[in-house]
């Protein structure tokens, strides 16, 4: 096979160019002879056959004979094609709506298991919050079962229903009167409200302004009753200063043979130096005056007023001095005539004692004033300092000075007088602290509930020489102090015939321990009604458990009606001014120790931790301070709370 190969090139090397030449041009002669042959070969049988020789599917017809395809079925196939894609394309089309659909609803569902991830968690904080509130509840409901104090509300009354009986009166035998012995408690129930009955003001002879004054001022009081038969005590407004007929008193309707539960009313208006009423002619009543003897004043029983001296009623703060300065124009001032020294049995400070002030090498001014006109002068009983010159002359004078004199009764039977009364009134009204000169022996209005060491100084005659040095002892602080107390006193009990008559009606109420009238619930008028809509702003739920779920707790109303005169009935008196309404509750109301929750009285407390206290969980599974159940208002979030409060 080699060798044969090898001859072939061996041959085609040596052959002849021109026989290479003659051999391509037979074969071009050749070839287009034998193709023009075939082609009419063809042409001839398709003649035969009937068909077309320009038909231009005879050249799609000769694709027939490599597909299984017709080239006529081309457009239906095309068609076909058409109607595939478009199918195709629908079935596409909702594939991808359908995937669309797929996906929202696992994207739906995805939120669905967040929302109830984040439910879960909710009830989990609700389900804690119950479990707290129901141990809540457990501890509430034991508390229920051990409490042993019933639930206080405003009294309702239970009042009296018959006249007072007849009782003989007293005779000159019988002890002097006392609470025990004179006052009939059973028409006082404890939750009788202390009903007030006033006798007809115009039967009896007295001014005008005071039938007038006593009979609206009584009528505004909240324990005025028309009713005689429910009534507790009963006024009755005698004149001051006329001749009056003691026999009409045993003639009242009401009087019950004794006067018992009755406050005879001798008010001192225009006479200053009235004669003191003797019980002898009131029976077992009480007397209302400013002028009594040592021997008729029954102590606990009758009642020290002051004159009435200023308007019926209303506003007088107006009238007032400024508090400020602390230490006026004059250190001490006093104006006075001297009465008549010859009258025998009379005990009297020295007056030379105080014009020496006048006289001695001080920086202080004194104004003793002690000659006045007789046009001006203020008539006077014979043992008593009379009043200078007009009420405005003496006003303007106090009110410069930082201190006034005010003599006691020279005579030493009186323990109080209408004219006394009436210095320590405009003293006490122009912001001069009062200094009574053998205050010692004397008595002042309501000093068994108001406490005059703190609005005037009590000075025996024997310490006149060393009243300069005393006087000059006391700072600003005290000054001020002594002369703010004086303006309340002045304010509450004795500015107006209206605070005289409620203070009187108080005071014989707080002797008996009853309680004041509830104050009512009235609509405040100090900012006045908007209807324009709040805006609120939705509250977030906490994400945990903040605390046990309690209801709403009021704080506690009226728990100390028959209590709160025994232990702050000094406040209430004295600091706060205020002893005529009953509260629901004060800012004052005492708080037990710390100890005490945990040693017999732990109603109704919370304590943190079971007193142990703690963080955050401590203090939100339980509320607790020194209030039972205390109920937050506001929260300080501090970091190491204990440290952070001391600094």
């Amino acid at each position: 096979m080699l060798l044969t190969r090898e001859l072939q090139c061996h041959y085609l090397v040596n052959v002849k160019l021109s026989r290479i030449i003659v051999l391509v041009t037979l074969a071009l002669i050749l070839v287009p002879l034998f193709t023009h042959y075939y082609l009419s070969n063809v042409e001839d049988d398709e003649i035969l056959n009937g068909g077309d020789v320009h038909n231009s599917g005879i050249k799609m017809e000769a694709y027939e004979d490599f597909t299984m395809f017709k080239g006529s079925d081309l457009k239906t196939r095309i068609d076909e094609m058409l109607r595939i894609k478009g199918s195709v394309s629908t079935e596409l089309r909702d594939l991808e709506a359908k995937r669309q659909r797929l996906l929202a609803e696992v994207t739906a569902f995805t939120h669905k298991i967040e929302q109830l991830k984040m439910d879960l968690l909710r009830q989990q904080t609700e389900l804690d919050k119950l479990k707290l509130s129901v141990e809540q509840a457990q501890v509430a409901h034991s508390e229920a079962l051990q409490r042993n104090t019933p639930d206080l509300s405003p009294p309702l009354q239970i009042i009296s229903s018959s006249l007072p009986s007849y009782v003989p009166p007293p005779t000159s035998y019988s002890p002097p009167c006392s609470l025990s012995s004179c006052f009939d408690h059973s028409r006082c129930a404890l939750t009788s409200g202390f009903p007030v009955y006033l006798y007809d003001t115009e039967s009896f002879p007295a001014t005008s302004f005071l039938r007038t004054g006593v009979r609206q001022t009584v009528g505004f009081n909240p324990h005025y009753t028309m009713n005689p038969m429910e009534a507790c005590i009963y006024l009755v407004l005698i004149g001051e200063g006329e001749s009056y007929n003691f026999n009409t008193l045993q003639r009242l309707p009401y009087w019950g043979g004794d006067g018992r539960n009755h406050i005879v009313l001798h008010f001192s208006q225009g006479n200053l130096t009235p004669e003191p009423i003797s019980p002898a002619h009131t029976d077992r009543a009480m007397i209302a005056q400013s002028t009594f003897t040592r021997a008729l004043f029954r102590q606990g029983y009758d009642i020290i007023v002051p004159p009435i001296l200023g308007p019926p009623g209303g506003d007088v703060w107006t009238e007032c001095a400024s508090q400020l300065p602390a230490r006026r124009k004059y250190l001490l001032s006093f104006q006075g005539k001297q009465p008549n020294l010859n009258i025998q049995g009379l005990q009297d400070f020295n007056i030379s004692e105080l014009q020496k002030y006048m006289t001695q090498s001080t920086s202080d001014l004194f104004l003793i004033n002690t000659t006045c006109s007789e046009i001006e002068l203020e008539q006077a009983a014979i043992s008593e300092w009379e009043l200078c010159d007009e009420e405005s002359t003496r006003n303007s004078v106090l009110r410069d000075s930082t201190f006034a004199l005010i003599p006691a009764p020279r005579n030493t039977s009186f323990i109080v007088s209408a004219l006394a009364m009436a210095r320590l009134y405009e003293a006490l009204k122009n912001g001069a602290i009062p200094v009574v000169v053998g205050g010692d022996r004397m008595e002042l209005p309501y000093s068994e509930v108001v406490v005059w060491k703190k609005y005037l100084i009590n000075l025996p005659v024997a310490r006149l020489p060393e009243m300069h040095f005393l006087l000059r002892s006391f700072s600003d602080n005290d000054l001020l102090i002594l002369r703010r107390q004086g303006r309340l006193v002045w304010e509450r009990y004795y500015a107006s015939l209206q605070s005289i008559v409620d203070t009187t009606i108080a005071l014989v109420r707080d002797r008996i321990g009853l309680p004041p009238k509830s104050v009512q619930d009235i609509v405040s008028t100090l900012y006045p009604h908007d209807a324009v809509p709040v805006k609120t702003e939705p509250v977030a739920e906490p994400e945990e458990s903040l605390g046990p779920l309690e209801p709403p707790y009021p704080s506690p109303n009226y728990k100390r009606n028959f209590s709160l005169f025994l232990t702050q009935g000094y406040e209430m008196w004295n600091d706060w001014g205020d002893p005529f309404k009953l509260y629901p509750h004060l800012p004052f109301d005492p708080v037990l120790p710390s100890d005490a929750k945990f040693i017999g009285s732990e109603v109704g407390f919370r304590p943190i931790g079971r007193g142990a206290g703690g963080a955050g969980k401590e203090f939100c599974e339980s509320l607790g301070g020194n209030h039972p159940r205390e109920q937050f208002t506001i929260v300080m979030l501090t970091y190491q709370r204990e440290q952070v409060l001391v600094r």
